[in-house]
């Protein structure tokens, strides 16, 4: 483990962490109280390497909130704005999850993986001790638990190619958002082809530690070939691609209409949700910030707190997330931005490092 991570019951590592360790790991971000790789040649080098080859990524942190019962559907769906009554088997739904104000809470992958019984694959806060209050306070039948299941994900455009390798022909039918159980040593591995880049990949939610340790080896055997390694989500080609990152370009303060998340929120009427009444009341009035892109001319620029965005100095948004991009030559941010301020023909002023930054506003995913 990084010496500069404490080494302790509170964050755990993963049934992969000591392989990631053989391949030099150069830094841990911590999410969902596990290790999370962050690093291992640099963000640019990783970033590069992302775009032209295969990459195997230890993400556990994706952690699964397993609601099963009678009522894990009326649970489901009680969580989330987005319309799930017509959800299909074996697809996956980006459901963004909220509270009784309609502000975002997390933003998983749903997956009803049996009749009775989905998966809620979130992103970094504790969903499951809500999903336990709102089910104990309604009386609700089911059972609410974190199974012991870590994902892979293999990236990038030669993972289709090395997924062949190891689970034949048919993975390559899958579609996007779709999941698919396959066998690998007589073990069943659900698979989606899924991913938090924008590069293609696949998902594999191991649910054995000893097989999928296998299942790591025998990734990076049979990609050599391809210049397959270990990596991690990489924070370059995620804002490139316009990719939210909850925690970092939105939290519990925002809603999803704010964050441009207009398509997964429903107001179907025979549908039940909590936030509801707030998300229909803030549609009606219109939304009065969202989230944009800004183009930065700086080469270097690192955010590790909201940096205010100010006009006339009236405070009008903050940048949330930022890095340098080299295929753009330019940092690229993701900021939310009152409505009356946002134009394209007009620039924004930040101050960083207490020089005044001029920024240009863009829609996202950025566009050379």
């Amino acid at each position: 483990m990084n010496e500069l991570i404490a080494k302790s019951a509170r964050v755990r590592p993963t049934p992969f962490t000591k392989r990631i360790e053989e391949y030099g790991v150069q830094s841990y971000t911590v999410y969902n109280h596990m290790l999370l790789p962050a690093s291992f040649y640099g963000v640019t080098e990783d970033c590069k390497h992302l775009k032209e080859n295969v990459q195997v990524w230890d993400v556990s942190v994706e952690r699964q909130v397993q609601i099963k019962g009678p009522d894990a559907d009326y649970l489901t769906q009680l969580i989330t704005c987005r319309d799930l009554s017509t959800a299909k088997d074996h697809l996956c739904y980006y459901a963004p999850i909220v509270d009784e104000q309609g502000k975002i809470l997390n933003d998983p992958l749903i997956m009803k993986v049996h009749p009775d019984t989905w998966w809620v694959s979130i992103a970094d806060t504790d969903i499951l001790l809500y999903a336990k209050g709102i089910a104990i306070g309604k009386n609700l039948d089911v059972e609410i638990t974190e199974p012991n299941v870590n994902p892979l994900a293999v990236q990038g455009p030669k993972s289709f190619e090395l997924m062949r390798r190891i689970f034949g022909e048919e993975i390559l039918n899958l579609k996007f958002f779709h999941f698919k159980r396959f066998n690998f040593r007589d073990h069943q591995f659900l698979i989606a082809r899924s991913g938090w880049s924008k590069q293609g990949g696949f998902e594999i939610y191991v649910d054995h530690d000893e097989i999928g340790l296998q299942l790591f080896d025998k990734l990076i055997e049979k990609g050599k070939d391809l210049k397959v390694r270990p990596g991690c989500p990489n924070l370059i080609e995620r804002i490139e691609s316009g990719l939210l990152s909850y925690g970092n370009d939105m939290d519990m303060n925002d809603t999803p209409l704010e964050c441009n998340l207009d398509s997964f929120v429903s107001f179907n009427p025979d549908i039940e949700y909590l936030g509801k009444a707030a998300l229909q009341k803030q549609k009606d009035q219109g939304v009065s910030r969202s989230l944009i892109g800004l183009i930065l001319d700086l080469d270097e620029i690192s955010v590790t707190k909201y940096i205010p965005i100010k006009k006339d100095g009236l405070l009008i948004g903050s940048l949330r997330s930022a890095c340098y991009s080299p295929d753009f030559n330019k940092c690229l941010g993701i900021a939310m931005v009152d409505k009356s301020h946002q134009s394209l023909e007009q620039n924004l002023s930040l101050e960083i490092n207490g020089n005044e930054i001029i920024a240009k506003m863009t829609n996202l995913p950025f566009q050379k």
